[in-house]
């Protein structure tokens, strides 16, 4: 029998080379503060999700090679372009156009460590 779950996603973690940069870049593109937590073995910066079982969080690693990891699609508010240009300002860089598909609008970008993620409306 398959296992079929509720959401086949359930929590994502993004590997950053300087925690206070990563922070400012996230809380300036998505305009959703990620929320610094030390009680685990290393700090982690949440994002804030209503559903927190499908959130994640940023935390001190070794990102991949630019472009070359997983991307993880983070929503943003309409409209996209507002969200892209942030990107740019932010120290980022936008590698797509925005896309139009029937479940909604994404554009594929780059952090500042190159880690690989899609803006989502």
């Amino acid at each position: 029998m398959a296992f079929i779950p509720a959401k086949a996603s359930a929590w994502f973690e993004i590997p950053v080379t300087d925690m206070d940069r990563a922070r400012a870049f996230y809380a300036s593109v998505l305009q959703n503060d990620p929320v610094l937590e030390e009680s685990g073995p290393n700090p982690i910066a949440m994002f804030a999700a209503q559903d927190r079982m499908a959130s994640g969080h940023v935390y001190p690693g070794k990102p991949a090679a630019p472009g070359t990891g997983p991307t993880i699609h983070l929503s943003v508010a309409a409209p996209i372009e507002d969200a892209m240009e942030r990107v740019r300002q932010s120290g980022g860089q936008v590698v797509s156009p925005a896309i139009s598909i029937p479940a909604g609008t994404f554009a594929y970008c780059l952090d500042p460590d190159g880690n690989s993620f899609g803006l989502f409306v």
